[in-house]
């Protein structure tokens, strides 16, 4: 139980009554959701970046499919780009069998790609049933030993989910329907309330979420059940909670004692969130980034190596994940608080992308995820220098990389500086 479960109050978003589990990678997370869809009673929500047609998701496809055969209600909603090249599959796999699917932002005529609000994504990775049990992470429904633009591996990618039960459920199930009510009613869903009547979603609960979506609020929580942990459900949209998930990284960054563990792939922070690790790393906390090793994107690569100088020169301490791509958006502060999501660090999560983190403020928790991201550098490669040139070499990287970074911004309609 957290030291601080007795100080805690849900007006700074963390609320009592949950029970939590780390599971690591789909092998642990995919035979958890199967079981969970396998009891379900009225309703099941999916929505996630990538739906492939691998085994993996061949198998949650069958689970989705029994549930909403036996007359569960089960929603699916998936990315229009990440899911792009399976759609046909979906289609024929859910559809046909009475799952209600959802595209968000089809990229399926060729002035879609010329639209700047496509490039803002759903990455949220959640799934929601019966209002019991809640899966937030970073996990796709793809193989972790498939990667889409490399191939198969004998390692499994590094990733991690969390199972929920309490309060914080009902919350990531409204998430859920916020993100089909965005994929039914388009780009342009605030002026489109006509197609409510054709939306599956009841009309006052649809009404509700769009008054939620444009306000920025979060639905009441539930009374707390007789469970010690405590945890918060962060996201961040386009709309009122810009900075949500980037605002709790930074609170918890400045306010550690003795220890900050980041695990991300896509690594390259804005100002501030910059700022608060050096800080922390001067007045001596302990600074550890498990950052990608095998490179998947290289420009993403290239992004976090810029920065290497100045983290390791305020004495942030850098491992390279080898055995396997790193894909897992995960952090310890301090002995109790810990986040487990789908946002990374870096533009595309901080300002652009719908992200959904649970965060956790419990001992035991932040020590299971810990002694995971030990594991993890314990196989990885720590870096002592930059890998980068210094002298003009170095600040000609830099500097085209900050300039490829507000291109894309601007492009996608942020003007704010990063």
């Amino acid at each position: 139980m957290s030291p601080s479960a007795g100080a805690r109050h849900p007006a700074d978003g963390f609320v009592g009554g949950h029970r939590v589990s780390l599971l690591q990678g789909g092998d642990e997370l995919f035979p958890a959701m199967h079981r969970a869809m396998a009891a379900a009673r009225h309703q099941v929500w999916l929505a996630t970046y990538i739906f492939h047609d691998d085994m993996a998701g061949c198998a949650m496809a069958d689970a989705l499919c029994a549930a909403a055969q036996r007359g569960v209600e089960v929603h699916v909603i998936v990315d229009g780009f990440g899911s792009m090249a399976v759609m046909p599959w979906l289609q024929r796999r859910l559809a046909a069998h009475g799952v209600d699917l959802d595209l968000f932002r089809p990229l399926d005529r060729w002035v879609a790609w010329l639209q700047p609000a496509q490039l803002r994504r759903l990455h949220h990775k959640l799934c929601v049933v019966d209002d019991e049990v809640a899966f937030v992470g970073g996990i796709n429904i793809l193989d972790d030993r498939n990667d889409l633009r490399h191939g198969r591996s004998e390692q499994p990618r590094l990733d991690f989910a969390i199972e929920v039960h309490g309060p914080v459920v009902a919350q990531v199930r409204r998430m859920a329907m916020a993100d089909g009510l965005r994929a039914r009613l388009g780009q342009e869903w605030r002026s489109e309330v006509g197609a409510l009547a054709r939306s599956s979603t009841p009309m006052a609960d649809t009404l509700q979420l769009l008054r939620e979506l444009r306000g920025g609020a979060v639905a009441p929580l539930p009374s707390a059940l007789d469970q010690p942990v405590l945890a918060a459900f962060v996201v961040r949209d386009n709309l009122k909670r810009r900075r949500d998930i980037e605002r709790r990284y930074i609170d918890a960054v400045r306010s550690a004692h003795d220890s900050v563990d980041i695990a991300c792939p896509y690594f390259y922070p804005r100002r501030a969130f910059r700022r608060s690790l050096l800080a922390a790393a001067r007045r001596g906390v302990r600074v550890r980034l498990l950052l990608q090793g095998k490179a998947d994107y290289r420009m993403a690569a290239l992004a976090a190596r810029v920065l290497y100088d100045e983290m390791l020169a305020h004495g942030v301490q850098i491992f390279e994940y080898m055995p396997a791509f790193l894909h897992a958006k995960v952090a310890v502060v301090d002995q109790h608080w810990a986040t487990v999501g789908s946002s990374n660090i870096d533009p595309l999560s901080l300002l652009l992308n719908l992200e959904a983190n649970v965060v956790v403020d419990d001992q035991a928790f932040a020590a299971a995820l810990r002694s995971r991201i030990d594991q993890a550098l314990a196989m990885s490669q720590q870096v002592t220098a930059s890998p980068l040139r210094q002298g003009w070499r170095g600040r000609l990287s830099r500097g085209f990389v900050a300039w490829c970074a507000k291109l894309y911004l601007r492009v996608a309609g942020v003007t704010e500086r990063y």
